[in-house]
């Protein structure tokens, strides 16, 4: 009888035992892999955010590069620059290639770098607050401690200390502009900071 026994236990297969010890550790398995690619996907999300996020800072500065650079007085004689504090700049500039400067004003809101433009109409020509179109440039800007924008004069030499406020308009010859992008403070990789310096064409003392 114990060798029918053992025989049919032969040939039936594995024991019930073997049986779940083998689905434990399929289940295991499983679940390593599903959490490998889990984080596989989150890193990656978390990669292409944070590459988004740089690229889109590089093309704003490009442009404000290109409008700052080109600020000149304005469609009714007013100067150049028109506001100078660390978390705003506002200027003219012909930014359009149409016949008139526009008044531009860049500005941090939160964690968004805006842009504002006001295009002069009316008979005289004005400036009109509530013609300003607004539009967002940099998102996901960190170090709030951190002076957006910071004011040189005719003698900076690249160490020079960026001009105290309240800031004389008149004397400013050189804007530097400093962006610090964290996608998310909480993952890596780390914050990410971007400089530009940019000369005013048309208020060079030596041309």
């Amino acid at each position: 009888m114990d060798f029918l026994k053992n025989s049919r236990k032969l040939e039936s297969g594995f024991s019930v035992i073997e049986v779940l010890a083998s689905i434990f550790i399929l289940t295991l398995i499983g679940l390593a892999v599903y959490s490998f690619q889990k984080d596989v996907f989150l890193l990656n999300g978390i990669i292409f955010g944070s590459l988004t996020a740089q690229d889109e800072a590089r093309r704003a500065l490009k442009s404000m590069s290109a409008e700052i650079r080109a600020a000149s007085p304005s469609s009714i004689g007013a100067y150049a620059l028109s506001q100078t504090t660390a978390s705003s700049f506002t200027f003219y500039s012909n930014i359009d290639s149409d016949f008139f400067k526009e008044r531009v004003r860049y500005f941090l809101d939160g964690a968004t770098l805006k842009k504002g433009v006001i295009k002069p109409s009316g008979s005289p020509l004005t400036y009109n607050p509530a013609n300003e179109i607004l539009s967002e440039l940099i998102h996901n800007i960190a170090g709030a401690a951190t002076s957006t924008f910071s004011y040189y004069d005719e003698n900076y030499d690249g160490t020079t200390q960026a001009l105290a406020e309240p800031i004389d308009i008149a004397i400013v010859r050189l804007i530097k502009i400093t962006i610090v992008i964290d996608k998310n403070p909480q993952a890596l990789p780390g914050p990410v900071t971007f400089t530009t310096q940019i000369s005013i064409r048309n208020l060079k003392d030596n041309l």
